[in-house]
């Protein structure tokens, strides 16, 4: 089955995230599907726009953690061991290009959410021009409390410093709602609402020529870029598999792989777990 979906339809673009059974979890695979319908639609004279959205149950879950964290005990999933950085950050950091090709295109990207964008599924999604969300929906990165630095750094250019470190110095998930009055999303709607919503700013947009909207992105994502977007994003990635590979990081792969990823995954998110002391909270020494 086709991992990334596109279709045109009129002067839209629409890219889908096709891996439903796992909520659109990344594999290795996945960011350069999506890096690829970008590159189609961006040299497509007749698209004006993309909308990015996921197939089933959410939009994106995140990286993969049966394959990247429950099995491959040696590391395989990336290289072998003992770890190299400098493999670790080429891998992440062909990811980190990928997930950036939404911002780097030419023409503007709306991103739909539903259900969830967790994890390496925030990235993917704070790298688009827009973002839409169901108001019930959830974005988060929890890895930011062990296992996880988001390589996009997008938090903190959609947020600002101490906002940025209100969600990373607790890996909490909020709703659309709250996403919306943070200002982390453009607009957070109802679940029936979230479609039309979405297809109004698309054919609004898809009104204007092509070289006006690649004028105006250009010029507003050069001035991100001017702050240093890339230096920091490099920072990013190279963390990014520092913490994977931290005693404590060590540590809850191994407890990934001894007790399931959604077992480690809960107490990491609820905060029950010890990752340094590698216990349970509140357990007997």
């Amino acid at each position: 089955m086709t991992k990334v979906l596109y279709e045109k339809t009129g002067r839209i673009a629409r890219i889908t995230l096709n891996r439903p059974e796992v909520m659109n979890a990344i594999d290795d695979e996945l960011p350069h599907l999506l890096a690829a319908a970008v590159a189609q639609a961006d040299a497509d004279p007749g698209v004006h726009v993309m909308v990015l959205s996921g197939n089933g149950p959410a939009f994106c879950a995140g990286y993969d953690l049966t394959y990247y964290a429950e099995g491959n005990g040696n590391g395989q999933a990336t290289q072998d061991m003992p770890w190299d950085p400098i493999k670790d950050y080429a891998f992440m950091w062909k990811n980190t290009q990928a997930f950036m090709s939404l911002f780097r295109a030419l023409k503007p990207v709306i991103c739909k959410v539903h259900g969830f964008a967790v994890a390496g599924g925030s990235d993917i999604a704070l790298c688009s021009d827009l973002v839409f969300m169901e108001d019930t929906a959830k974005i988060g990165y929890m890895p930011a409390r062990v296992w996880g630095c988001p390589t996009t750094a997008m938090w903190v250019y959609r947020l600002g410093p101490e906002k940025a470190k209100r969600m990373m110095f607790t890996g909490d998930k909020i709703t659309g709602r709250e996403a919306e009055d943070m200002g982390l999303i453009l607009k957070a709607t109802p679940a029936a609402d979230l479609d039309n919503a979405v297809e109004e700013m698309a054919d609004r947009m898809a009104s204007v020529p092509i070289n006006q909207l690649v004028m105006q992105k250009m010029v507003i994502n050069q001035a991100v870029e001017q702050t240093g977007l890339m230096n920091t994003q490099r920072l990013a990635t190279i963390f990014d598999g520092i913490t994977r590979h931290s005693p404590e990081g060590i540590n809850f792969k191994n407890r990934a792989e001894d007790v399931g990823w959604k077992q480690a995954v809960h107490e990491r998110d609820t905060g029950t777990y010890d990752w340094t002391q590698n216990r349970p909270i509140n357990a007997p020494k």
